[in-house]
């Protein structure tokens, strides 16, 4: 370093890494809204529970039952948010590590398809549930337990829906990756 302090400046602008902010795409779409709505309402109900059996105590006979049902739709219409994201748990090793080509489209097409089929039958499913669940009453509340299983049937549809979008978009895309090893910087 040079002890002249016109060249100073010069010598700290120059950074060995260079961070830029990425554009950040605030997106509304209806599952969105519905899950942050479920969400805070959840947390009301919790915070209630909570506020009238240690601070009052005196609980409240229906908080636990409604949070317990708040939350299995909080976790499946939360679920279509991240399907349409596709940012499930997944994986990815073999196709990280599989050349661009022939092969890697074919494992990708085979496991967009496999999430599509798995979906359907979970929608499937859960509407046979919720067909079901129509005789039985909540402990509470004299309300049908349909209703809550109708709440895991909604999520289930969303996602299913969210996933033929998915595959619909890769197949048109011709199943590839935007972090393909060809888009990847090299290593010195």
């Amino acid at each position: 370093m040079t002890k002249n302090p016109k060249q100073a400046p010069q010598e700290e602008n120059v950074h060995l890494i260079v961070a830029e902010d990425a554009e950040i795409v605030i997106e509304h779409h209806p599952e969105d809204w519905l899950a942050f709505v479920l969400f805070w309402a959840l947390a009301f109900i919790v915070f209630l529970q909570f506020f009238t059996r240690y601070i009052l105590n005196d609980s409240l006979a229906w908080t636990e039952e409604i949070a317990r049902y708040g939350l299995m739709w909080v976790v499946f219409i939360g679920g279509a948010m991240v399907t349409r994201r596709n940012t499930h748990i997944a994986v990815e090793l073999l196709s990280n590590v599989m050349k661009p080509g022939l092969m890697r489209q074919a494992l990708l097409a085979a496991v967009d398809i496999v999430k599509l089929a798995f979906l359907a039958f979970l929608a499937f499913i859960s509407v046979t549930i919720t067909e079901r669940m129509g005789i039985q009453r909540m402990t509470v509340f004299d309300v049908s337990m349909s209703w809550v299983y109708g709440g895991v049937a909604f999520g289930c549809f969303l996602m299913l829906f969210r996933q033929a979008m998915n595959v619909w978009r890769n197949a048109r895309e011709g199943w590839t990756k935007p972090h393909d090893v060809t888009h990847q910087i090299a290593a010195d």
